[in-house]
Parts: structure tokens; C-alpha cells; sequence
């Protein structure tokens, strides 16, 4: 037990004599830095091949190492199923009843019957029911279940974020993630898009760049209405309805719009984020086995949700600094049709990213295949290390001699393997590695995980509902670090309808939108006899009102202001109020429209003021007072040019007459000084002196 339990080595099994094909005693303990290199598993059902993944597996949590887990037929579940007591009660809930009415035996007796079969097959290969504790105690096991509540389930929501600004310099990396993403989705609609011929894929691929660049986050719905309504008004050099007419982009956000509203997938928007470090360890910094069960997916969706995966990883790696030891492992249980050699699948892209570039990181890529004509041998040929099982037919035996032959560049004696593929029985592998010399023939080990085969959704579930062990080592205990659900996001409005948004404090926390409805009109006021000819601004803004969501015009209020505080984008990390039924239909807004020019036609009016002396008429907009004031002046000025008329025309007169009167004056004061110096001449004085002074009085 102490040279099985050697640090760092994963105990894979014991070694067979390559010449005769027996058994040996020898321990392979494999160097787990060597699966930074990689590895790949090729093998025919039956072969054992998911019993070495397992045991792969179950070393790599000894050993304090996470991995994630791809799972698309359900068969890693069994890492689940670990009885350390190794008693016929651990294994009766997990037995298959028509396997022991097979057996001609009750469901008792045969599990009986397993746990002695388990019990004697571990101690044989040096086991027992401690290592099965401590394997159960070195790791949380979790079954994640997209789209599904069996498991716990996965939100896609996070794959749409907008990456970090660090990982938007690497632009080739963003290229490819926008690539598949986008390929995948359209796959989903039955899609089979061209990156380069597609109006659809160019489209949506557009749409998600622009968002990422300017940092912004996207969504389904989100991409539903910008597919509508695109934010820039070119693609190349054609301009958007050129390249894309709006008709059918219509079409396209219908489709996306389906999918989004089908009840189905609704669940895909529910659940544990999908963050690779929630997934390689629990929140306490456990290691974790993330089993991601697809089983019960279409195939559309299971590429769909790998593909995202795949990205997600990626994005993981490439924050990560680099190391020569084995940090994390992915291990993919089937490949087929997700690797293959001339067709580009959506995740391959992604997939192969991961095999050129992870090494770098200490991320170990275990793949497993049981089709092996169906690889990318060229692809594949950065996996360093190779297990090869019991291969079904002649065909396959040369497809794997001669990957095997690209992947070493020629350099690998392919007479001496062709020989050792002739003593391949079950559970017996070749392994050729490019860190040893020569290849090696192997047993696998007796599993510490009961094998009883793929795990329906009801038994996974069963799994939750069933345990009673501490809850930090159960799959209940695994509790979503944020649970995205499905939100009121921005509305997609019809065709054609102008949308703006209003000023906000963008240091505001919360933002949350209100719908209105605002109508802009312009309204002609002509009077020829009173030769009024005026135009007017109306920008009416008003709320649905009432259960029937009409709109009143009476009650909106005028505010031609408003349009300076128009913006075309809304703010960041925003909610909304859900749109009423009605402002999703084209038609209604002609009804609006109608509604708008009969109401203002019969009720806005143009207020004048007018005299009848002088006859005058107010401005547009003039208030009373001002006008009366106008009035007033009016009447100042003509009255002081009547009275300047009056003094021009009687100035002559008024002279003529001024001068009579002046010459008639100076007549009358000659006459007068003379009567005054006769008068004085004729009279006589008495002068009476006296001591102050001298007074002189008329003599009578």
C-alpha cells in the first residue's frame, strides 16, 4: 500500500509481460506531471476503456488534483457510487433487478454476491475499504446537470459576458471564442452556418465582438433585439439592410426567440454559474470531481453547452500562471463527432486550442474514444501519452497505427505494437508514451467506484435525495456560488419603432427603465386675412394607461425639452419593466399615429390676442401683459406723431401771429415810459432832512 500511495503517481494498474501476454506483479505507476502532455483512450465497448478513466479519475482526487468531467453518456457518474464498508446494503439500491433475476437470485443474495466480487477484486490488486474512504474523503464528487434539476444545474448566461480587458488583447483568442459560440448557437437552430458565408453566422459573430469590445455584457434576449435593430450601420462595406435585409433578420430573431421561449429551455438559465473555479473546487478550497452529466441532452444541445464549456475553460487557462506541474485535468469520456478529422464542429476550434496551449498551464486533456476512424490524428498528435484498448475491427487497428505513426512524426515501430494488439484482452491497454522509450502492456486496477453502468437522471437525483453523510461530502453540499435566472432584459421592439432612452446619473447603483410613448408632431397654423402663418413643435409624452394598455394623448404632457435629454443607448447593468403585448405589434404604433394627428388637430390651439384700435394681433407665444404693453407703445407713438403733424402744419401761423404779438408789446412799453417821464416833470417835492437819513414824500 505505501508504493501504491506514492505521491504524485496515479496506481493504474499492473504490468503484462508483452511476450507472453501474463500478469506480473509489477505496479505501472504513472507520473501524473506526464498528462500535461496530455493523453488519449481509444478502445471498443467492453474493452474496459471507462474503467481506466474512472481509476485515471480516482487517482487524481487522491492525489488532491480537480477535474472536470464531460460525461455524454453517463457512465462517470459511477465515481459516485463508493462503499467503503463494502456491505451487500451499500449495493442493493444500485443493483440491477433484471441482472439478478439473470442470475436466477434474489436482489439481496445478488448484491451480496457484488460486494463479496468487489470486496475480493480490490484486495487482489492491493485494496481495500479504507482507500475507498480516503478517495471519498480527498474530494467532493459533483454531478452538474445542464438544463436539468436532477443534478445541480448550470447556467449558460456567464459564456455571453464580456471578457476582461486583459483577454480582449488577445485578439486571436477572442476570434475563435466568438466563432464557436456563434456556430453553436446557430447549430441549435439547425444551423449548419459557414464563418465566412453565412449572413447569419457574420451577423451575430458582429454583434458579440461589438459588445465585448465595449465591455458590455449580452444575453440571449439582448441578441434577439440587436439582430433586429444592429448597432452599426455596415458590414464590410455594404450597409446593413444591403447585406441583411431587415425582413429577414426578422425571421432569424423569431427563430432565436423560439428557442429562448420554449419551456425547455428555460433551464438552461437556471442554476450554478458556469465558473471553472466553482466547478475545480468547492467553496472551502476542496478539490472536486465536476462530473458534467449530458446524457439526456439532444445532440444540437450537447454541442451547444460543450462547446460553451470548452470556452470557458479556455478563458480559465489563460488567467492562470504557468507551471510544469499537473494543476487540473479535463477528461472527456466520448469525442466522437466532437474531434473529427476534415469537419469543423463547433467545439473543435476550442478543443484544439486546449491541446497546443494547456501543457503551459499544468491543465492535463484526457480524451476517450471507442470510434477510433472518427479523430483528428493530426489534432491529436499533442497528446503525449496513448491507451489502447481491444479495438473491434481490422480497420480500426490501422486507423490507430497509423495515427499513432502521424502523432510521432513516423518515429514508432508500428510491427512491435501491431504484435502486442494481438494480447489486448479486456481491460488490458497498450501505453505508448513519449516519455518512455518503449511502449508497455497493462492491466487496470479494480476501481474504487461500484461500475454498474450509465446513471439515469432519476438515479442521479436519487443520489441527492438519498444521502446521509456529512453534507460537505455530498452533492448537496455543493451550493451555487450565484444562481442565474431567467430576467427582464431589454425589450425588442418592432421594426421600424425609434427608440431613445432618457438622461440617467450614471453613478446610480440601480437603474431600472419605465416604458413611455412619445410622439413628435409638427403643427402649420394658417390665417391669410390675418396673415398668421406659424409652425409649432409637439413632443407629447404619456404612459399607457388602464388594463386595455391604450393610449391617452389628453393626459401626456408637452415637453419639447425632452429630446435634448435623448440618448440611443441605455445604461450598464439596468433592468426593465416588461413591455406590454401591445407596443410589440407594428400595426398598433399606425394606430397610435392616427390617434396623435386627430387629437391634436381637435384640440391644440394657437393663442392670439388682438385690438380692434389700433388693429393688431399678439405673437406666437406672446403673453398678454407683454402684448398690452406692445398695444400701448403702439398708441404712444402714433399719438405723438399726430401731434408733431398739428405743430407743422399751424408753425407758419403761429409765428405770424407770435410776431404781431411781440411788436404790439414793445408798442405799448414805449408808451408807457413816456407817460411816466411827463408825469414827473409837472409835480413839485418837499425835502424834509433829518439826522439818520433823508426821506423824500410826494408834495400834495
Amino acid at each position: 500500500m505505501d508504493v501504491l500511495e506514492k505521491k504524485g503517481f496515479f496506481y493504474l494498474g499492473k504490468k503484462v509481460n508483452p511476450q507472453d501476454g501474463k500478469l506480473t506483479d509489477q505496479p505501472l505507476l504513472f507520473d501524473a506531471k506526464d498528462l500535461t502532455t496530455h493523453a488519449v483512450c481509444v478502445g471498443m465497448t467492453g474493452s474496459g476503456k471507462t474503467g481506466l478513466g474512472i481509476t485515471i479519475l480516482e487517482e487524481a482526487a487522491l492525489n488532491k488534483i480537480p477535474a472536470i468531467i464531460i460525461d455524454p453518456k453517463g457512465d462517470l457518474g459511477n465515481l459516485l457510487l463508493t462503499f467503503p464498508s463494502l456491505s451487500a446494503e451499500e449495493f442493493i439500491p444500485w443493483i440491477d433487478q433484471a441482472e439478478a433475476e439473470k442470475n436466477g437470485t434474489s436482489i439481496e443474495a445478488y448484491a451480496e454476491s457484488v460486494a463479496n466480487t468487489w470486496k475480493q477484486g480490490l484486495a487482489k490488486w492491493g485494496e481495500n475499504g479504507e482507500r475507498i474512504q480516503k478517495f471519498k474523503n480527498s474530494a467532493d464528487v459533483v454531478i452538474y446537470t445542464p438544463a436539468s434539476k436532477a443534478g445541480i444545474p448550470l447556467s449558460i448566461l456567464s459564456s455571453f459576458m464580456a471578457p476582461s480587458k486583459e483577454m480582449m488583447v488577445d485578439t486571436g483568442a477572442i476570434r475563435d471564442r466568438i466563432l464557436s459560440i456563434t456556430s453553436s448557437l446557430l447549430g441549435l437552430l439547425g444551423i449548419n452556418a459557414d464563418p465566412i458565408k453565412s449572413r447569419e453566422h457574420i451577423l451575430i459573430s458582429n454583434i458579440i465582438q461589438q459588445a465585448w469590445e465595449k465591455g458590455e455584457d449580452l444575453d440571449l434576449a439582448s441578441l434577439i433585439q440587436q439582430i433586429q435593430k444592429p448597432r452599426f450601420p455596415k458590414v464590410g462595406v455594404l450597409d446593413i439592410d444591403t447585406f441583411y435585409p431587415a425582413k429577414d433578420r426578422l425571421n432569424l430573431s423569431v427563430s432565436l426567440n423560439n428557442l429562448l421561449a420554449s419551456p425547455g429551455f428555460q433551464a438552461w438559465m437556471e442554476g450554478d454559474t458556469l465558473d471553472i473555479d466553482h466547478l475545480l473546487h468547492s467553496a472551502s478550497g476542496k478539490t472536486k470531481l465536476a462530473i458534467i452529466s449530458i446524457a439526456h441532452l439532444s445532440d444540437s444541445e450537447r454541442m451547444f453547452f460543450v462547446t460553451l464549456l470548452l470556452n470557458e475553460i479556455l478563458t480559465w487557462m489563460r488567467r492562470q500562471s504557468g507551471t510544469s506541474n499537473l494543476r487540473a485535468l479535463m477528461y472527456m469520456d466520448e469525442i466522437f463527432g466532437y474531434f473529427p478529422p476534415t469537419a469543423m464542429p463547433p467545439s473543435k476550434t476550442p478543443m484544439l486550442t486546449l491541446l497546443k496551449q494547456a501543457r503551459a498551464y499544468g491543465l492535463g486533456i484526457i480524451l476517450a474514444t471507442q470510434n477510433p476512424v472518427d479523430l483528428d490524428y493530426k489534432g491529436l498528435a499533442n497528446c503525449g501519452t496513448w491507451f489502447i484498448g481491444k479495438l473491434q475491427t481490422e480497420r480500426d487497428k490501422m486507423r490507430v497505427l497509423e495515427g499513432l505513426s502521424t502523432a510521432s512524426n513516423g518515429d514508432i515501430k508500428t510491427n512491435e505494437l501491431d504484435r502486442m494488439l494481438t494480447l489486448i484482452g479486456n481491460r488490458t491497454f497498450i501505453m505508448r508514451s513519449i516519455h518512455q522509450k518503449d511502449p508497455l502492456l497493462f492491466q487496470t486496477r479494480w476501481s474504487l467506484s461500484y461500475l454498474r453502468g450509465p446513471l439515469t437522471l432519476n438515479q442521479i437525483e436519487k443520489l441527492k435525495e438519498d444521502s446521509d453523510e456529512p453534507e460537505e461530502h455530498t452533492i448537496q453540499s455543493i451550493k451555487p456560488k450565484k444562481i442565474y435566472a431567467a430576467k427582464i432584459t431589454r425589450p425588442t421592439l418592432p421594426e421600424g419603432v425609434t427608440e431613445y432612452f432618457l438622461t440617467v446619473d450614471k453613478a446610480e447603483k440601480s437603474i431600472h427603465y419605465h416604458p413611455k410613448i412619445f410622439g413628435l408632431a409638427k403643427l402649420h397654423f394658417v390665417d391669410a386675412k390675418n396673415q398668421i402663418d406659424s409652425w409649432q413643435d409637439i413632443c407629447l409624452v404619456t404612459s399607457l394607461n388602464g388594463s386595455n394598455h391604450e393610449i391617452q394623448w389628453e393626459e401626456g404632457e408637452n415637453d419639447i425639452q425632452i429630446k435634448k435629454r435623448f440618448e440611443d443607448m441605455p445604461a450598464t447593468d439596468c433592468s426593465y419593466d416588461e413591455l406590454p403585448g401591445e407596443l410589440m405589434q407594428r400595426k398598433k404604433y399606425d394606430v397610435y399615429q392616427k390617434n396623435l394627428a386627430s387629437f391634436l388637430y381637435q384640440n391644440q390651439t394657437l393663442l392670439l390676442y388682438k385690438t380692434t384700435n389700433p388693429s393688431m394681433i399678439s405673437k406666437e407665444g406672446e403673453k398678454e401683459d407683454d402684448f398690452r404693453a406692445r398695444v400701448i407703445s403702439v398708441q404712444n407713438e402714433k399719438r405723438d406723431r399726430l401731434i408733431a403733424e398739428l405743430k407743422e402744419k399751424y408753425a407758419a401761423k403761429i409765428a405770424l401771429l407770435t410776431d404781431k404779438a411781440r411788436r404790439a408789446e414793445d408798442k405799448m412799453t414805449t408808451q408807457k415810459k413816456t407817460m411816466v417821464v411827463s408825469s414827473w416833470r409837472s409835480n413839485y417835492f418837499v425835502c424834509n432832512c433829518g439826522f439818520r437819513g433823508i426821506s423824500w414824500k410826494e408834495s400834495d
